[in-house]
């Protein structure tokens, strides 16, 4: 029987839970397994998903929300939504000056853009550095570790 001793619960727009040794995270049964799964490069429907979110067609178009839903879900097998510790995704934001970086919600309903002199949430800004690189499409905040993506899928877990 697994027994959780410390469970850490930021909250950043919603519920997220901190993955440790001893969370059985839907078939996850340790840190190692977990880890493989996040270094493991995204698939192009993932990401072609989150760039359509980008435009704001979400708001509009319950189909591409939807699509993003999916994508999510076939992204990280096994694992339910409520249960993944990704806090949000911050990604280079393609409207132009003042904006700089956007923050996506892992529902996929609230993209928030920011301009280059306003702080990102807390858990979230640690991230934006690596969302301006150029060799990253978006980062992934986790309660515990950044997950940069590149263009082609290849993932720098920090």
């Amino acid at each position: 029987m697994v027994r959780v001793i410390l469970q850490n619960k930021p909250v950043v727009g919603h519920q997220a839970r901190a993955v440790t040794d001893t969370v059985d995270l839907h078939g996850f049964r340790s840190a190692d397994s977990f880890e493989s799964l996040l270094r493991r490069p995204r698939s192009q429907q993932y990401r072609k998903a989150l760039a359509r979110l980008d435009a704001g067609n979400h708001l509009h178009d319950p189909v591409a929300y939807q699509a993003f839903q999916l994508a999510i879900r076939e992204e990280f097998p096994g694992i339910g939504l409520d249960d993944l510790p990704l806090l949000g995704i911050v990604a280079r934001c393609n409207l132009g000056r003042p904006f700089e970086v956007h923050t996506l919600d892992l529902s996929g309903q609230i993209i928030t853009h920011f301009r280059n002199w306003e702080s990102l949430p807390p858990l979230l800004e640690r991230a934006r550095s690596l969302a301006l690189h150029p060799a990253y499409a978006f980062v992934e905040v986790y309660t515990d570790r950044l997950v940069a993506v590149s263009s082609d899928g290849e993932t720098a877990v920090i």
